[in-house]
């Protein structure tokens, strides 16, 4: 579960708590954020077409029938320098925002490392670090805390802390239809530290804990030009229950792709989206995705669902 969601019950209940859980930004379209996910992950425009540099940006409002529910906007780059040196540089960036009622974070991070391969364009081990800086922030005059309207406090709250994320990550081109296996693993958030605010009401702890990720899936190619990609995001925190992502996306061969998908939380999901690239007589690849989630979870369909846009280009250099 999002710690923006255990906070906000939390502290309808009591001023001064502990907290631990999913702390860290949930995605549905997670392939279209696997650097932001794995600091050393391939970008799909690299895996599936060939293109070494990507922009991407998407937004994420979760439980849409709940008032001051979810939201996540993310921003990123990568590159990699598909050259034939024993180690090949794969380079980006991200900016986050995640917003929960009153409660929220940005951070900004860099990333870089080394892809060991002869020829990085077919098959790699990539490592990589990233870094960065992230401020946390609540609203304390919008938290009730009774129903008598008393509320936590009437100065807003922040903090900010550095950051450090590991990853490493696996990629391989087999068979005669140059099909694709992908597997990593990361810890995004290596520095574990505890977010004590205070004010005249009382005071209430965040601890933040370490998240462990694992990405894994294939692309398979197709005579006619299409693949399918299957995939798996697999989750754990310590304090909350180990959670799995599968999805199924299939690419036709024009523009259009469609995904579905299940998540052991609960939810199933659908994607729909377009490739714009040289099949529609482009030079780079611009594309454009909407997912969608649908919850089955102990809270009940209706919490509403969950609805993420995302558009990204890619270059060939």
């Amino acid at each position: 579960m999002n710690i923006m969601r255990l906070l906000l019950l939390a502290l309808v209940c009591c001023m001064t708590s502990t907290l631990m859980g999913q702390q860290l930004s949930l995605f549905t379209q997670y392939r279209e954020n696997a650097t932001i996910i794995n600091p050393a992950a391939m970008e799909l425009d690299f895996l599936a077409f060939g293109y070494p540099m990507t922009v991407g940006a998407s937004y994420r409002k979760q439980w849409s029938g709940i008032n001051g529910s979810p939201t996540t906007q993310t921003l990123r780059f990568s590159y990699v320098n598909p050259g034939r040196s024993a180690a090949n540089l794969t380079a980006g960036g991200y900016i986050i925002n995640d917003q929960t009622g009153p409660t929220g974070f940005t951070g900004f991070y860099g990333r870089i490392g080394a892809v060991l391969g002869s020829d990085v364009e077919y098959s790699g081990l990539s490592l990589a670090l990233s870094g960065g800086y992230v401020g946390y922030r609540v609203r304390a005059s919008e938290l009730v805390l009774r129903d008598d309207g008393d509320v936590l406090g009437s100065t807003d709250q922040t903090q900010s802390h550095p950051d450090v994320g590991f990853g490493v990550y696996f990629y391989n081109t087999v068979g005669r239809n140059d099909n694709q296996i992908f597997l990593g693993l990361s810890v995004p958030q290596l520095l574990g530290f505890d977010l004590t605010y205070t004010n005249e009401a009382g005071e209430y702890n965040v601890q933040r804990v370490r998240h462990y990720y694992a990405l894994a899936g294939t692309i398979l190619r197709f005579r006619n030009d299409s693949f399918m990609e299957l995939s798996a995001w697999g989750k754990y925190v310590e304090g909350a229950p180990f959670n799995a992502d599968f999805n199924m996306r299939y690419q036709m061969n024009n523009a259009l792709y469609l995904g579905t998908g299940l998540s052991t939380a609960g939810n199933f999901h659908v994607e729909a989206g377009v490739n714009l690239g040289p099949n529609s007589g482009l030079d780079n690849n611009i594309r454009i995705g909407y997912g969608a989630d649908y919850s089955f979870s102990s809270f009940g369909p209706t919490v509403g669902g969950t609805h993420e846009i995302q558009i990204s280009m890619a270059f060939d250099r």
